[in-house]
């Protein structure tokens, strides 16, 4: 019998979380049964906490999408004709979005709400898999369970499900493109981006930080492939085209009121302000100006240094705060940012900011955002927005780049012989861990 068949392994030893042993073989059975059981209890919780959320919401926005299809195909009608009885809500994306949504029109409502379900939670998981599959991997199915119940919470995800809504389809088609780029394979890059311009006006900044960051032929497919959507939707609906570009694009009325207290833009701060008037388009515009430069600046730095998470991060930040509306649900924007702060170690600040987004605190100030409380409380999601994009870590950690910095002497001095005792120089750093 040979000296590695006697050999056995101490019964008190136990497989790291998430390791295999040489046979193939996972964590513990007990382990495993008590990560189970811990997921599945948080993921009851989870369900229990959100269960009316979808009540509530009704998949509004769906049956938006939904009747406007429906009237276009079966009714002869225009895609903006179509309004949700009771309310004077109706389709406000271009015509290509609603040329993409065609395939509603063979099905029932109740199978175009779970294939929505089904969708969104597919772009979830791509987001998720683009920001931070390298962390999430080290701790296997466990691990991805736990983001799943932690990022359910988050109102602007839960809402976007519950509405029914396609931010994350379209932060998924975006961040596509930021993986592309970060990965070295650029040349692909720029489809994600020109679909989501082509289907809502908001990720057309993207293109805008591709023509930033030099990167030309991106910026090229992707203007490309917006243009060849929008074309495409001008021949299936050219009168619905028409009236989109020529009057709904400029009526914000059809979105909804700007003094809302879900609009957590720039101009639905100013809204609320002077509520129940107009707000100043000047100051708008002037506020706005100001954000983009700020954007240019950060993200220019971001791209000095190849970073293309954090400038895609900044970018949906600045997109946030300069669009005339940002429902709550839009905020999935930030979830890039939740990732760098995550990466650079900012657990606290993620931490307290992800409390505050998952608290719906902005609707305690429904019926009255007037005041100090009210102008600071209402517009709580648009001051950690705006934060982020004022003081989100941008570039690569460089602990040595202080000490790289420093020029050593051509010529060290001669130890003098009058004073023996030893002394630091005065430029030597220590070394970094």
């Amino acid at each position: 019998m040979s000296a590695r068949s006697t050999t056995t392994k101490p019964t008190g030893a136990r497989t790291p979380v998430g390791a295999r042993g040489s046979a193939g073989v996972t964590a513990p059975l007990g382990t495993d049964r008590r990560r189970f059981l811990l997921v599945l209890g948080l993921a009851v919780a989870v369900g229990v906490f959100t269960a009316t959320v979808p009540l509530l919401r009704d998949w509004f926005d769906l049956r938006v999408y939904y009747g406007a299809v429906d009237t276009w195909v079966h009714h002869g009608g225009s895609i903006y004709d179509y309004r949700v009885p009771g309310t004077t809500y109706g389709f406000t994306y271009p015509p290509f979005a609603a040329v993409g949504m065609l395939p509603m029109a063979l099905v029932g409502l109740g199978t175009a709400i779970a294939v929505t379900l089904l969708l969104n939670l597919a772009a979830l998981t791509l987001v998720v898999a683009i920001l931070a599959w390298p962390e999430l991997r080290r701790y296997g199915w466990f691990g991805c369970a736990l983001a799943a119940c932690v990022l359910a919470l988050l109102e602007p995800v839960r809402d976007t499900f519950s509405f029914g809504q396609v931010n994350l389809v379209l932060l998924a088609l975006v961040l596509s493109d930021a993986w592309l780029l970060s990965s070295g394979r650029g040349r692909r890059a720029g489809v994600g981006i020109g679909l989501a311009a082509a289907i809502k006006l908001t990720p057309a900044l993207f293109i805008a930080l591709l023509l930033l960051g030099r990167r030309w032929r991106a910026a090229g497919v992707a203007t490309a492939v917006a243009a060849a959507a929008t074309a495409l939707a001008a021949w299936a609906a050219p009168d619905a085209s028409r009236f989109y570009w020529t009057d709904a694009l400029w009526d914000t009325t059809r979105i909804g009121r700007l003094d809302y207290v879900s609009n957590q833009s720039l101009r639905g701060v100013l809204a609320r302000l002077v509520a129940p008037q107009e707000p100043s388009r000047a100051m708008w515009a002037t506020l706005a100006l100001l954000v983009l430069c700020v954007w240019v600046r950060r993200t220019s730095r971001a791209l000095s240094d190849e970073d293309w998470i954090t400038a895609f991060a900044l970018t949906g930040l600045a997109a946030c705060l300069v669009s005339p509306i940002t429902w709550v649900h839009h905020l999935v924007w930030l979830l890039p940012s939740f990732a760098v702060l995550l990466r650079r170690r900012r657990l606290r600040v993620a931490a307290a900011l992800y409390a505050v987004l998952c608290s719906s605190v902005v609707w305690l100030w429904f019926d009255d955002a007037s005041g100090l409380d009210g102008f600071l409380g209402s517009n709580t999601y648009t001051w950690i927005t705006l934060g982020l994009l004022l003081w989100l870590p941008v570039g690569q950690p460089r602990p040595d780049r202080a000490a790289l910095s420093r020029r050593p002497r051509a010529t060290p001095a001669a130890p003098s012989t009058a004073a023996p005792a030893i002394s630091a120089a005065p430029d030597q750093s220590s070394p970094s861990s």
